[in-house]
C-alpha cells in the first residue's frame, strides 16, 4: 500500500486527483490536502469583477465529488513540508504521511512586495474569486463616479493574459453602459513590449494587441516598474532596453487593477534543493525534484527559468493546457514507480490559450509553450468569445463530473495533433 499525496485543489491539483486515480493500485490511498472544499474556475474571474458572473456560478464543492471517487480530501491546509521525513505538518497541528506528494499548491500572491499594492492597498485583483468579487464593488463604484483607469500587471508577474483579458473586457462594459468616453484608460505592464506574455510573443500577438489597444484608444507603458501605490496615484517608473531609468510616470486612477508577482507558498519556500529562491518547486523533464525523489510538482508552483533577458523581471506564465500536460505526465510518472519502473514520461508543454476581450479575444496555440517552438500561431475574432464562453461550460462541467481528460476531448485533441505528452523515441 503506498500513500499519496497532492497539496493543492485548484485547477492542477485537483486535476492531479483525478488523473492518478486510475493509476493507483488496489490498496494504495490518494489524499488531497486544501485549504477548504471549493473549487473555482479562476478563467471565469474577470467576468467575475465587471459582473458577468456571479461567484457562485464558477464555484464547486469538492467534498461530495471527491468522497464519490473514494479521495480523502483534508481541508484544514497544509502548513510545512518535511521532503526529508516524508511527512507534511497541516495547519490544525496535525501531520500526514506519504510516499509519494505531488505540489500543487498554485502561487503566494506577492502584494507585499510593492507599497499600496492589492486589494488590501489601493489596487484591485482577479487572482482569486473572492478578490474578482471586490473588484466588482469598486467597479461599480466606478460607473457611479468616472474617472481614469489603471489595469496592467507589475515587476515579476508572469500571468498576462488575464490582464489583457481584463482591460479590454472593461473597456467593453465601459462602452455598452455608454462611459468610456469619460474614463481614460492606460496599460501598464513590465513586459518590453506589448504581446511578450512572458513567452517573447506567440504568432502575431505583439501587432494584434497594439492595434486593438490603438483602435480602442488605451495608452500603454512597457518595460513598467511599479514603485507603488497611493489613493488615487501610482508611481511607475519606465526603464530603458538596457535597465536604466527611462522616464518616470505619476497616473492618477479612479480604478485599478494590477496583478502582482507570484512566489512559492509558506509550506515549501526556502527548503533548500526542492524549491528556487522565489519558493517554487525545482523539477526535472519529468516533473519530479532532481534531489527529493518522491516529490513531484505540478502547475504555477514549478520553477521555469524566463525565456531571456528583460529590462525588468517577467516571469514565465503556466497556461492552463500546459498544466495538464504536466499533469498527464506525473499521473503516469507515479503509476510507473508503484509498479517498480522508473519514469519516462515527458509534459509536451504546449499552450493553447483563449483570451476573451468581451466582444472579441486572441486565440493562440504556442507547440512548446516556451521558444523556439515547432507551431506559434494566433487569430483574433468574435468567435474567441463564444469559444471562452464554451469552454467555461465544459470545463465546469467536467470538474462536477470528476473527469480529468474525457474520450471526446482526447479525440478532438488527437485530431488537431496536439499532445499532452511527448512521443518516447527508442534507439534501434
Amino acid at each position: 500500500m503506498a500513500e499519496i499525496v497532492v497539496i493543492g485543489a485548484g485547477l492542477s491539483g485537483t486535476l492531479m486527483a483525478y488523473e492518478l486515480l486510475p493509476q493507483l493500485r488496489k490498496d494504495d490511498r490518494l489524499s488531497v490536502i486544501s485549504q477548504g472544499a471549493v473549487y473555482h474556475f479562476v478563467p471565469s474571474n474577470p467576468w467575475v469583477a465587471i459582473g458577468w458572473r456571479k461567484q457562485n456560478e464558477i464555484e464547486i464543492d469538492l467534498e461530495e465529488i471527491m468522497k464519490r471517487k473514494g479521495i480523502r480530501l483534508l481541508t484544514q491546509g497544509a502548513k510545512r513540508v518535511h521532503p526529508a521525513e516524508n511527512r507534511i505538518d497541516l495547519a490544525d497541528d496535525t501531520s500526514i504521511d506519504y510516499d509519494y506528494l505531488v505540489v500543487a499548491t498554485g502561487p503566494e500572491l506577492a502584494f507585499d512586495e510593492i507599497p499600496g499594492l492589492g486589494p488590501q492597498g489601493y489596487t484591485q485583483s482577479i487572482c482569486h474569486v473572492d478578490h474578482a468579487s471586490r473588484a466588482n464593488e469598486a467597479f461599480e463604484k466606478l460607473a457611479a463616479n468616472p474617472g481614469p483607469v489603471v489595469i496592467g500587471a507589475v515587476q515579476g508577474a508572469s500571468c498576462f493574459g488575464p490582464a489583457y483579458e481584463f482591460l479590454f473586457i472593461l473597456e467593453t462594459e465601459l462602452r455598452r453602459r455608454k462611459l468610456r468616453d469619460k474614463v481614460p484608460m492606460t496599460f501598464v505592464t513590465s513586459e518590453p513590449y506589448i504581446g511578450h506574455l512572458g513567452l517573447d510573443g506567440v504568432g502575431d500577438t505583439k501587432s494584434m494587441l497594439e492595434g486593438e489597444m490603438r483602435e480602442k484608444h488605451i495608452k500603454w507603458i512597457t518595460n513598467a516598474r511599479v514603485d507603488s501605490v497611493g489613493p488615487g496615484m501610482m508611481s511607475v517608473e519606465e526603464l530603458a532596453e538596457n535597465g536604466t531609468a527611462h522616464k518616470a510616470h505619476e497616473l492618477p486612477f479612479a480604478y485599478s487593477m494590477m496583478l502582482p508577482a507570484f512566489r512559492g507558498v509558506e509550506a515549501v519556500r526556502g527548503i533548500e534543493k526542492l524549491t528556487n529562491p522565489r519558493g517554487f518547486v525545482i523539477v526535472d523533464k519529468h516533473q519530479r525534484n532532481p534531489t527529493y525523489q518522491n516529490v513531484f510538482a505540478v502547475g504555477v508552483c514549478v520553477a521555469i527559468a524566463p525565456v531571456g533577458a528583460t529590462a525588468v523581471p517577467v516571469g514565465v506564465p503556466k497556461t492552463g493546457f500546459m498544466i495538464e500536460s504536466m499533469v498527464t505526465a506525473t499521473a503516469m510518472n507515479i503509476g510507473a514507480l508503484l509498479r517498480g519502473k522508473e519514469p519516462e514520461t515527458e509534459p509536451t508543454l504546449n499552450a493553447i490559450c483563449l483570451a476573451d476581450f468581451g466582444d472579441s479575444g486572441v486565440a493562440f496555440l504556442a507547440q512548446p509553450q516556451i521558444p523556439p517552438r515547432n507551431v506559434s500561431w494566433s487569430s483574433k475574432g468574435e468567435w474567441v468569445h463564444y469559444a471562452k464562453v464554451a469552454f467555461e461550460k465544459y470545463f465546469i462541467r467536467k470538474m462536477r463530473r470528476g473527469e480529468s481528460e474525457p474520450f471526446y476531448e482526447r479525440f478532438v485533441l488527437d485530431r488537431l495533433n496536439i499532445a499532452k505528452i511527448r512521443e518516447v523515441r527508442t534507439g534501434t
